[in-house]
């Protein structure tokens, strides 16, 4: 956990205060609602179809117990009891009502939590692998990094009224669980030959209206460097991004239409009058960011205690165990998900009960941390394996043992229509019907690793394009359909899914995803070929087939 200075529990508190302000005067009558909606949307309010909805930020996906149960508190003091985590690492809050927003910002700002930039035009909450600083393999913590570039961008002013929203996030292991490929820029910790540590840098990914997967712009920025480097990329976006169209201000049209070799050649000429400067991070002032992050007194243990090989008889014990725990690079110790995508739930949200319980679970078993991923599940990324039995246990009473992580049932999906004055068509309730019709253990078991990724509108906040099934609500004269994409992934190999035929309507989504698997099944060189592999395999056409021979 970092533990945050003085300096950054006064900014906070500062921005609670001018908020209180600013909702008392919009209440007033003083400011009208298109004067207060840039205000609120600096703190992260948007204006729903029923309520505010409120997004509070988690940088890089990093909670402590404490920063849990208050977030407990906010959903129970002044929402309906439960929160939706998102795939960019934040909570949402849907129905809290305005006047009631500064006393939640307050009530966050006590354990260092804000909702500054968390909407908006300008650079968003840092995201980064959830199992940054415990993952075996790693090059090093990530999250020192996200925390460097937070600490810049954090009400920079030339980057707080960018042309459109800006996203970072940033990963040191091999296997991309950040999903860096499909951000505005995508940093991967990497060492050159003389073993230096720096970066890896790629720009110009993003979803939505123009999906793009990001290129390469410069295979190593010494770390050192990367403030600058960062830096010289957004000027070259600030000067050149879109303006008079906001479908085409993201940076990922900038690089497009420019070509990644000449905006990597602007980005250079740009980076070569601030380079050496100021922006250069001296070994001490890294040093220092990282003495401020506290990491567990881990104990020597065995890596088969008896408490583990005593529960081994146990199948629904073992089933979880060997879906949703993962070896730490400390011997004794298990990273553990926790699945927030029960059957017939809706994905991603937690009750104010559950979080709490997770909070003192946390404690108890995780020295009191927390992650959340972009997948929208929980994290506990520091358990003795000894105490493995225990833990699932008492997950297993809340609700929060489903071994369904990777798997079919393990749905992305943002909350559509039921909530988003965007959306074209409802998420959530397609989620819980496939939760429901791939329920059961044997059957995910059969299918293996599925990642079924669900959005209510083209701005892809489910990121159904990188979905190894993306489902897309559209509106079609006044009725919801569903157009479904195949064979995307978000990971390293981040590719877009590509359509597979006419949409569909509400009522023959679910049909046609089991449609889908079934060709899979049947399709499948072996019983290990991934549905990714197969489809890539094969193509779309017998997929295709498949779906609409009947319809």
């Amino acid at each position: 956990m970092y533990a945050y200075d003085d300096i950054d529990r006064a900014i906070v508190h500062e921005r609670v205060e001018e908020f209180r302000d600013q909702v008392s005067r919009r209440l007033s009558g003083e400011l009208t609602e298109d004067e207060f909606k840039p205000l609120r949307l600096m703190n992260g309010v948007y204006l729903q179809l029923h309520a505010y909805m409120f997004r509070v930020a988690i940088p890089y996906g990093t909670l402590s117990s404490a920063q849990l149960r208050k977030l407990a508190h906010v959903a129970r003091t002044y929402d309906r009891g439960y929160g939706h985590f998102t795939t960019r690492q934040n909570i949402q809050f849907n129905w809290i009502a305005l006047k009631d927003l500064p006393d939640a910002l307050a009530d966050l700002a006590e354990v260092g939590i804000h909702a500054m930039q968390t909407s908006g035009n300008c650079t968003r909450n840092v995201t980064a692998d959830q199992w940054a600083g415990v993952a075996p393999g790693e090059v090093e913590d990530p999250r020192v990094w996200a925390e460097i570039l937070r600490q810049h961008t954090a009400l920079h002013p030339e980057f707080s009224f960018l042309p459109r929203k800006f996203k970072f996030a940033i990963t040191a292991s091999d296997h991309d669980r950040a999903a860096i490929k499909i951000h505005d820029i995508g940093l991967k910790l990497v060492k050159n030959d003389a073993g230096e540590t720096g970066f890896e840098v790629l720009v110009g990914g993003g979803l939505g209206r123009s999906p793009f997967i990001g290129r390469t712009i410069k295979s190593f920025v010494a770390g050192r460097d990367i403030l600058s480097y960062i830096e010289a990329v957004l000027r070259v976006y600030n000067q050149y991004g879109r303006r008079d169209n906001i479908y085409k201000a993201r940076i990922k049209i900038l690089v497009h239409e420019l070509g990644i070799e000449k905006f990597a050649a602007e980005v250079e000429q740009a980076w070569a009058e601030i380079a050496d400067g100021p922006l250069t991070l001296d070994h001490e002032m890294i040093e220092d960011i990282r003495s401020r992050f506290i990491y567990p007194a881990y104990e020597k243990l065995p890596a088969e205690p008896d408490e583990l090989r005593a529960a081994a008889g146990d199948a629904r014990f073992e089933a979880w165990r060997n879906n949703s725990v993962a070896p730490h690079r400390h011997d004794g110790y298990a990273i553990v998900t926790l699945s927030l995508k029960p059957a017939g739930g809706p994905p991603g949200d937690a009750t104010a009960e559950q979080m709490d319980a997770v909070a003192d679970l946390a404690d108890k078993y995780s020295f009191g941390e927390i992650r959340v991923g972009h997948e929208q599940n929980l994290v506990l990324p520091h358990v003795a394996r000894r105490d493995l039995p225990a833990l699932w246990a008492a997950l297993d009473k809340l609700g929060l043992a489903t071994p369904n992580v990777g798997l079919v049932s393990d749905i992305i999906a943002c909350p559509g229509l039921d909530y988003c004055s965007l959306a074209n068509a409802r998420s959530i309730p397609i989620a819980q019907e496939l939760s429901r019709r791939f329920a059961s253990p044997e059957t995910a078991a059969l299918i293996g690793r599925l990642h079924i990724n669900i959005s209510g509108c083209i701005n892809a906040c489910g990121h159904h394009h990188v979905g190894h099934i993306g489902i897309l609500g559209v509106e079609k004269n006044g009725e919801e359909f569903y157009q479904i994409t195949i064979g995307g992934r978000a990971d390293e190999g981040a590719e877009l899914g590509e359509l597979i035929g006419p949409a569909v309507p509400y009522g023959e989504v679910a049909d046609v995803i089991e449609d889908i698997v079934e060709a899979y099944l049947s399709l499948r060189q072996r019983p290990d070929e991934l549905f990714v592999d197969a489809v890539k395999r094969l193509g779309v056409e017998p997929f295709k087939e498949r779906v609409y021979a009947t319809r």
